[in-house]
């Protein structure tokens, strides 16, 4: 596949289509296409899959572009400050990526959603318990907050990060939900009650910036009726 990320803060990636080929984005993903380019919405997975897609705060529905000309053009993007990733998955590589970081990805690309075995993490844990496994062969797009800092684990190696940084993990990386100890750390310490734990082998990509941090910020600046 054909393809330029252009732009820095709002980055946008731009992907040549030949004649027949698709590509897929979640719903509200696509920023400008060709003529030629068609699109159908559909509840990928089946109703079930939609179901748990919505459950966990993704969208039901999945769109797919495909060219009916011979180079077309369409183009993803970025709904936040921060870095378009490209990575090439083979036939049965996978990755775990954040809730929302899936922004487009070839036809053949698999989305599902990957819940932390711990529930009760779930309810208070943030971005970090509900994640989404994105399987191969393909290519995908993912849309990360902020810059992206890669780190590799070795074997046994733990690394602590609060949840709404985790932003990619490779299959070998084992993750758990920490719930924070001790009652100042707790109720002022401002990190939220879990922290995520992440234990090597492998690869860890780490997003600067979260969209809630980045609301939480800009709150206080927000006109009211009163003001």
């Amino acid at each position: 596949m054909e393809f330029e990320i252009l732009g820095n803060q709002l980055p946008v990636v731009v992907c040549k289509m030949k004649k027949g080929e698709k590509m897929v984005s979640e719903s509200g993903g696509m920023s400008w296409m060709t003529p030629g380019v068609a699109m159908q919405t559909t509840m990928k997975g089946g109703l079930l899959g939609a179901l748990t897609r919505g459950l966990s705060g993704e969208s039901a529905f999945v769109n797919t572009f495909e060219s009916t000309g011979e180079d077309d053009e369409i183009a993803f993007a970025s709904s936040f400050p921060g870095q378009i990733v490209h990575m090439k998955l083979e036939e049965g590589q996978y990755i775990i990526a954040q809730r929302g970081a899936f922004l487009a990805g070839s036809e053949n690309v698999k989305l599902e959603v990957y819940f932390r075995k711990k529930f009760w993490a779930g309810m208070f844990g943030g971005e970090g318990f509900v994640l989404n496994k994105i399987s191969g062969p393909g290519d995908i797009f993912l849309e990360i907050d902020g810059s992206l800092i890669e780190k590799t684990l070795a074997p046994g190696e733990t690394l602590k990060i609060d949840t709404g940084h985790c932003a990619i993990l490779e299959p070998t990386i084992n993750f758990d939900v920490q719930m924070l100890k001790g009652f100042k750390n707790i109720f002022f310490g401002g990190e939220g009650l879990f922290l995520a734990v992440v234990t090597g082998p492998g690869k860890i990509w780490i997003q600067t910036l979260t969209i809630a941090e980045l609301a939480k910020d800009i709150i206080p600046f927000i006109p009211t009726k009163s003001s």
